[in-house]
């Protein structure tokens, strides 16, 4: 039986400036794992846990779409935590909207080309 748990990996180019970016914005751990075969970090979020790796293959042109499986991360306040994102180099995607009575989600190019989303959980979303 499924019981829900994921485990997210990003890509990056510049190992350093993503653990910045993403300790910045989302307060994770990182912790860099010796002895692989690849350099490896394991990320701890303080729920899900994901891993940090060097991008093994280019990264797609500008303005493509994303060839990955893209997470969306639930923050508290939507407007702070976008600031938080463009302040540290992050470029908006497809900006804030409204989910119906669900939540306000956007989406996000981090640093390292990687798409991700962001949303506040809001039952009054129009």
């Amino acid at each position: 039986m499924n019981k829900g748990h994921i485990y997210f990996e990003i890509q990056a180019d510049d190992l350093t400036r993503a653990v910045q970016f993403y300790s910045q914005v989302f307060g994770w751990k990182f912790d860099e794992i010796k002895g692989l075969p690849i350099q490896y970090w394991t990320i701890e979020t303080g729920g899900s846990r994901g891993g940090l790796l060097k991008r093994p293959a280019k990264t797609p042109p500008a303005q493509c779409g994303t060839n990955a499986f893209v997470c969306s991360l639930e923050v508290e306040n939507y407007d702070a935590t976008a600031k938080t994102i463009e302040q540290l180099g992050g470029i908006v995607a497809l900006p804030k909207f409204a989910v119906p009575n669900t939540c306000r989600q956007g989406y996000f190019v981090d640093p390292e080309g990687n798409t991700f989303g962001i949303f506040q959980v809001d039952a009054n979303a129009k």
